[in-house]
């Protein structure tokens, strides 16, 4: 008979096999990101901060700097792609736009043709449309020229696809719209929204969104914050890693990355070391995003200055994150939890249209401009178009009113605008994404990304380099944390 404590390691021993072979598997197959990822010294090289018009996607993307065997596991079949996700959303972007002022092809304009071809006003945003102007105060991200393409088909990763394709239908709402948390596994949940609770289908999109080789990924990033008279105010640098724990399809464990994701039905986990400005630099933020709308995420940051660490608040969503025009509720450009009972809303589809906007990048030749803080090298393309309202019903929260201008061939966000309690325009989000077609995959990278606050005048830019990596939880949970503050 075997004693108590050999039955105990036996059970030590199955678990390892169990639920931590794999991903020891995996983390042996894949390449560590350390001996890959680039310093912020190494992407200047390619890409200043402003005035650098170079496509440095072409340089120093990632198939220049993955590993190849790594880049190589991440590229498609492109046409198989096209041609699945054209299956599963019933359309092509380029099918589906060009009714709106026709007159308008492509080619380049300047806000000096405003005047000249008012249809550019009909396919413009309101406020997209008052940034056509010559750089100056009271906001950064002015565009007084820019170029329209032909509209492009855009596609997801393969196993994007073939997730949402085999897991359509399974998805469910509850009777008041809201996502049955069990129900979703992988894949985006509504490929083809239809039916009275339409609107909430498309948020629950850009909710599930799978931007950036499913959010495993390193990121180099760099905001600047600029008062109304555009002077710089805030420059910082943080490196931040993520870990997509639910849903998982690009990269290896499937599914959830492990049995605590999946028994505590965690989302996402993200790690934020700080570079620089100097009075932050040292700082580490630890993020842990949960799928349970009731369930608080958890927050844990170390405080080089105190040198302790510090569990924070996570119902306190509505506080602004340093240096940026956005609360914690805008983080990764929306990551509010949808709720029946904490601050609900009202879902709307307001229009299904068309649009010019800032066309996915494919070479990240776009640039802010260091006189005006101009964005140039901009190219738009006519996108099919959502335009989704949420209108909030607890008069405690920061914003009434949010409009949503997504995608409909991708799901992705362009715009955001926020309105306060009073139906004032408060805080914008502009986001223009870049695109590599072989891999199906969206990312940050070299895009023009914009935040501004039209209630104090400050705007924020933002620049990214984005590639994907493969991290455990020794890198970006609690332990990661306090490891730092020991």
């Amino acid at each position: 008979m075997k004693s108590f404590g050999m039955c105990k390691i036996n059970f030590v021993v199955f678990c390892i096999v169990t639920f931590l072979f794999p991903l020891v598997v995996w983390a042996a197959d894949i390449p560590q990101p350390e001996t890959y990822f680039p310093t912020r010294e190494q992407v200047e090289k390619y890409k200043k901060p402003f005035d650098d018009p170079r496509p440095y996607l072409k340089e120093f993307g990632p198939k220049q700097v993955l590993p190849k065997e790594l880049y190589e596991r991440l590229c498609y079949d492109e046409e198989k792609m096209k041609s699945l996700w054209t299956e599963l959303i019933g359309f092509r972007a380029p099918d589906v736009v060009g009714k709106i002022a026709p007159e308008i092809k492509p080619g380049k304009y300047t806000y000096q043709d405003l005047g000249k071809y008012p249809g550019l006003k009909e396919l413009m945003w309101p406020d997209l449309y008052n940034r056509i102007k010559p750089g100056g105060p009271p906001h950064a991200g002015n565009i007084p020229e820019f170029e329209i393409i032909p509209t492009r088909q855009y596609h997801w990763a393969l196993p994007v696809a073939e997730a949402t394709k085999e897991n359509l239908g399974k998805t469910k709402l509850d009777n008041n719209g809201y996502i049955v948390p069990e129900s979703w596994i992988a894949g985006y949940p509504f490929p083809q929204p239809s039916g009275p609770f339409k609107a909430q289908q498309v948020i629950y999109n850009l909710d599930k969104r799978y931007m950036a080789w499913d959010n495993n990924m390193g990121l180099t990033f760099r905001p600047i914050g600029l008062t109304k008279n555009l002077k710089i105010d805030f420059e910082g640098v943080y490196f931040i890693k993520a870990i997509r724990l639910a849903g998982r399809v690009t990269l290896g464990p499937y599914g959830w990355y492990d049995e605590r994701a999946k028994h505590q039905g965690e989302k996402i986990a993200y790690m934020y070391n700080f570079l620089s400005p100097r009075d932050i630099a040292g700082t580490a933020f630890a993020s842990l995003y949960y799928l349970d709308t009731g369930k608080a995420d958890q927050l844990m940051v170390y405080v080089p200055s105190l040198r302790r660490v510090r569990k924070l608040t996570a119902t306190d969503t509505q506080d602004p994150i340093q240096g940026q025009d956005i609360i914690y509720d805008d983080n990764d450009s929306f990551q509010q939890k949808l709720s029946p009972t904490r601050y609900p809303y009202k879902y709307e589809i307001i229009a299904e249209r068309e649009y010019l906007v800032p066309a996915y990048t494919l070479d990240g030749s776009e640039y802010f401009s260091s006189k005006g803080f101009e964005c140039r090298n901009m190219k738009f393309e006519r996108r099919p178009i959502y335009v989704v309202q949420l209108t909030q019903s607890d008069p405690n929260y920061v914003y009434g009113k949010r409009i949503f201008i997504i995608d409909k061939e991708t799901f992705l966000m362009h715009h955001m605008s926020n309105y306060d309690q009073k139906g004032r325009l408060y805080r914008t989000f502009d986001c223009n994404w870049s695109f590599f077609p072989e891999m199906g995959a969206f990312s940050y990278s070299g895009g023009m990304y914009l935040l501004r606050d039209h209630l104090d005048l400050h705007s924020g830019v933002q620049q990214f380099h984005q590639i994907p990596a493969l991290w455990s939880r020794d890198d970006v949970g609690l332990e990661a944390v306090y490891k730092k503050g020991k």
